[in-house]
């Protein structure tokens, strides 16, 4: 690879999953006209809704329709994402269920390991490598954002295998900074509280979240944050993501299974 330095500012190229709603299509929407965009999710219409929304003159936007529940989509999205050249990886795509773990499918269960889990490791792990060669070659620095959840901190009854990807997802990403230490690149963890998207009636809550922040709030407080810290922690409730580390885990983690046990039972209905 011929390198030649020159002057940036700002991302060039970024990819985005779970782009189409949320806090991915917030990101989307946040980043500057100047930085072209690879767009994924698993509805080309909704790409497609997308890509017009947020066409500018001269900007490059591509659409890449992938489930990232299934390796060969990932793979293919690799592939995309690596003759894109990015220099920013967004891994917003989730998903979960509110319930105890044995009312939910295998397919359910085994899909939130998917998608929150081995779809980001996959992303991560193969376009890292390109993303700092091209950044040592411009004098630049890329950036890797991780979206975790504030339900990271604790083991989460009733969301049990949701709070659990989530907690690899913090615990990957803090790791992951510090082993690339003084290399070309920021890595950030975000860990949302509840956001006003429509996850929650993906995961069977229909109900109105209490302090919810807005997912145009939580992009833009990541964006910011991006290569000045590595975790950051979003929403009216953050503290309360701390408090399992203040105090014995077992009471916390009981007190907070007696009020899942409730929104569960209010899901079901």
């Amino acid at each position: 690879m011929e390198c030649r330095a020159t002057a940036k500012r700002h991302y060039r190229r970024a990819l985005i999953t779970g782009a189409t709603s949320g806090i991915g299509a917030a990101f989307a929407a946040a980043l500057p006209p100047t930085t072209d965009l690879l767009l994924s999710a698993r509805s080309e219409e909704q790409l497609a809704q997308a890509r017009d929304t947020l066409a500018q003159p001269g900007r490059e936007i591509e659409i890449a329709p992938a489930d990232l529940r299934q390796p060969d989509a990932v793979a293919a999205l690799v592939e995309r994402a690596e003759a894109f050249a990015i220099d920013l990886l967004i891994n917003n795509a989730g998903t979960g269920q509110i319930g105890a773990v044995l009312d939910h499918t295998l397919e359910a269960e085994t899909a939130a390991a998917m998608v929150n889990v081995v779809a980001k490791v996959a992303l991560t792990r193969s376009l890292l490598p390109g993303m700092i060669e091209r950044a040592k070659c411009d004098g630049s620095s890329a950036g890797v954002i991780i979206l975790s959840s504030a339900a990271a901190f604790a083991p989460v009854p009733y969301f049990t295998t949701y709070a659990a990807t989530k907690a690899f997802c913090l615990h990957y990403g803090e790791g992951l900074a510090e082993e690339l230490r003084g290399e070309p690149v920021s890595v950030l963890v975000v860990c949302p509280g509840a956001t006003r998207t429509a996850f929650g009636g993906r995961a069977g809550y229909g109900g109105e979240m209490p302090c919810a922040s807005e997912p145009e709030d939580v992009a833009r407080k990541a964006l910011a944050a991006l290569g000045r810290q590595t975790v950051v922690v979003t929403g009216a409730l953050s503290p309360v993501a701390l408090s399992p580390l203040l105090g014995p885990r077992r009471l916390f983690t009981g007190a907070l299974g007696a009020g899942m046990r409730m929104v569960a039972g209010r899901a079901q209905r």
